[in-house]
């Protein structure tokens, strides 16, 4: 789902930004940082902007077929209204 390189820098920078006397803990607190970050998205049930497109792209098409049943749906029924006038 997420791309494992912006996680690490997301990480990465988190670790960067601990101050100097901390160093020894660096590594440890860069994993936990990775780890809970996983976590924390993972839980959002996110999508990828490919899948978002494409679900739109179908959506899109739905709508089309939706408007155009509309259409055909109102032509039948004036149809039969007119054929009862008759």
């Amino acid at each position: 789902m997420f791309d494992p390189k912006s996680i690490d820098d997301i990480a990465g920078r988190l670790a960067g930004a601990i101050p100097p006397g901390l160093n020894s803990l660096k590594e440890d607190l860069e994993k936990n940082f990775r780890a809970i970050l996983q976590s924390a998205l993972g839980k959002l049930d996110l999508v990828t902007r490919e899948e978002f497109e494409v679900q739109k792209m179908v959506l899109a098409k739905t709508r089309a077929k939706l408007e155009d049943l509309e259409q055909r749906v109102a032509q039948m029924e004036q149809q039969i209204l007119t054929k009862e006038d008759v």
